[in-house]
């Protein structure tokens, strides 16, 4: 990248030290989507029930806990559903934009806004409202009364859920470019577990200090931008194993419980994982679903059937594998060999950061903001 360019992003998008790229989960070059072949029906979905929180511009994923569903809209809307019965519990409007969300811990919401404010809800109320330095574009984490925030700075920070008030903060110098697009956040065991560039770092969620650091991906190449391997939301974690993606670079996993990487593989995709015991499931940017085996990294199988269909993370549940894609149809694949199974329409637009299971129900949220719940038959 030539110092003008470099000058004219910074211009554009700094964010504080930190610059942020502004990277889709789509391919380029763009390529015309695989046709589809006729539905094969050979599992049996039906829609249970929707319903509406309006358009998402930013990087969500529905948060669930329980059978409760929380999402998010880019004008604030906030809602929780009884994802069981598809029943709205609560519904809240909050004062300006959304740049990420959303985090909930089942009694308390956190949610990041574009004004760099961290706020929290309970019950549908706001209680706080805290002004940042710098963005961010993961949803917070809630856990053990505290609210975790992972911001676009290689930043991490804690306060406390009941006051707003700053317990700690850390931070650590990285590459020129950060990804503007959810990251890695998540609690294993008594360890928070960020993801920092291309690291997966665990921390003591007491004060911030480093427990552990594995490299999924090393920056390479001779520019800023090839050398972009931030850690992608929508992680595939059994036990004290997590998985992960570095965008556009590689997935490996790694035993929280001891801070050791247990294997790393090169892959090319820009959205999270998902897994069981025996397998990671991941995106390609070309619609490439992979399956890797658990243990080793090995590619376990590959589907072709989907290519440059913009797909969504994928979710394994039952014994398929459900991926959406930017027209709105959820794809049902079989967890063993890929091959296809089912597929159900929504409401046109592109599934947002990818399905989640709550109370036995599987929902997903498009970027038109319609929320939609599926059963087996």
């Amino acid at each position: 990248m030539n110092l003008r360019l470099r000058l004219a992003l910074r211009r554009l998008l700094g964010i504080g030290l930190a610059l942020v790229l502004l990277a889709c989960s789509g391919t380029a070059p763009r390529f015309k989507p695989a046709e589809l072949a006729p539905d094969p029906k050979l599992v049996g979905v039906r829609l249970a029930w929707t319903a509406q929180v309006g358009a998402i511009e930013f990087p969500m994923y529905a948060r669930v806990n329980g059978s409760l569903l929380t999402v998010a809209s880019s004008d604030g809307q906030v809602v929780t559903i009884d994802a069981a019965a598809g029943k709205e519990l609560w519904r809240a409007k909050v004062s300006g934009p959304l740049a990420a969300g959303v985090g909930s811990d089942g009694r308390l919401v956190a949610l990041l806004t574009r004004g760099n404010e961290l706020l929290a809800l309970q019950d549908g109320r706001e209680i706080w409202r805290e002004k940042l330095n710098a963005q961010g574009f993961t949803a917070p984490l809630v856990a053990g009364g505290r609210v975790f925030l992972l911001t676009a700075d290689r930043g991490v920070a804690a306060f406390d859920g009941g006051s707003g008030r700053k317990l700690w903060s850390q931070q650590r110098p990285g590459e020129a470019l950060v990804l503007r697009q959810a990251g890695v956040l998540l609690a294993v065991g008594d360890t928070l577990v960020a993801g920092l560039g291309g690291r997966l770092v665990g921390m003591n969620p007491s004060n911030g200090s480093t427990r552990w650091d594995v490299a999924i991906a090393t920056p390479r190449g001779t520019n800023d931008v090839e050398r972009l391997v931030d850690l992608v939301a929508g992680v595939s974690r059994v036990g004290d194993v997590v998985c992960t993606r570095a965008f556009q670079a590689a997935v490996g996993c790694a035993d929280a419980a001891k801070g050791a990487l247990l294997w790393s593989k090169a892959a090319n995709g820009s959205v999270g994982l998902h897994g069981d015991e025996r397998s990671v499931f991941g995106v390609e940017s070309d619609g490439r679903v992979m399956a890797w085996r658990r243990a080793d990294g090995q590619a376990a199988w590959v589907a072709e059937h989907l290519r440059y269909r913009a797909l969504s993370a994928p979710l394994a549940v039952g014994r398929s594998v459900v991926v959406g894609d930017e027209s709105g149809l959820l794809h049902w694949l079989s967890r063993e060999d890929g091959t296809p199974l089912t597929r159900m329409p929504t409401d046109g637009s592109e599934i947002v950061g990818g399905p989640v299971l709550a109370g036995g129900t599987l929902v997903v949220v498009t970027r038109k903001g319609g929320v939609f719940g599926f059963k087996p038959d």
